[in-house]
């Protein structure tokens, strides 16, 4: 495995630009954080099954509150109890896990970036590698 300290100076150089382009960014996440019921700073990080969850979450707290609010109106005791019952539960798991987002949320940018980072080291790896092949490359160490 290729390590930042084997690179030349020219793939030091790409390998900066493109994680520059590709890495995430701390502020951007911690911003989407507080946007975290809808499960924005998850999707933002490629964590699409766990955003859809926070967003689905989201969308029925939000149902089942607007459910409570109409059946109040219609003075229904029973289906207010019971929605607002539909509506805590939801709500009150999302909000445990925004809250332990905000401490997770630092280490899941630090892992993202690093598989990013490994990813763009391999492919510096083939390029040397096919430059050794067509004999212009400096050879593989390691």
């Amino acid at each position: 495995m290729l390590n930042k300290q084997d690179l030349s100076l020219n793939e030091l150089m790409v390998l900066s630009s493109e994680m520059r382009s590709a890495e995430k960014s701390t502020a951007i996440a911690y911003f989407m954080l507080l946007g975290g019921h809808l499960g924005l700073h998850r999707f933002y990080l490629k964590k699409k099954g766990s955003g859809a969850i926070q967003l689905i979450l989201f969308i029925v707290a939000t149902f089942f509150y607007v459910f409570s609010a109409v059946s109040s109106a219609l003075e229904s005791d029973v289906l207010t109890i019971i929605s607002m019952l539909l509506f805590v539960l939801p709500a009150i798991a999302l909000f445990i896990w925004v809250i332990v987002d905000l401490f997770l949320l630092q280490g899941m940018i630090r892992q993202y970036n690093a598989v990013i980072e490994q990813e763009i080291l391999q492919e510096i790896v083939r390029h040397r590698h096919m430059e050794q092949l067509m004999g212009r490359g400096k050879p593989l160490e390691g």
